[in-house]
């Protein structure tokens, strides 16, 4: 069974524009949480540590 999370930031007062995470075989799942049964984005380890870092980076212009 895979086990979708959310950040424990996610207050749901962001207007819904959080995403989750699982544990996939081999690969870490990231998917809109408004539409669970979307599209899965997938990554291995350092592919999403190099996301989150980008991310992190360029937080102000979100």
């Amino acid at each position: 069974m895979t086990v979708w999370r959310k950040s424990s930031r996610s207050n749901g007062g962001g207007g819904g524009t959080c995403v989750e995470l699982a544990q996939l075989p081999g690969t870490i799942g990231v998917r809109d949480s408004t539409n669970p049964t979307g599209p899965i984005l997938k990554f291995d380890r350092r592919e999403l540590a190099v996301l989150l870092k980008a991310v992190k980076a360029d937080k102000h212009h979100l």
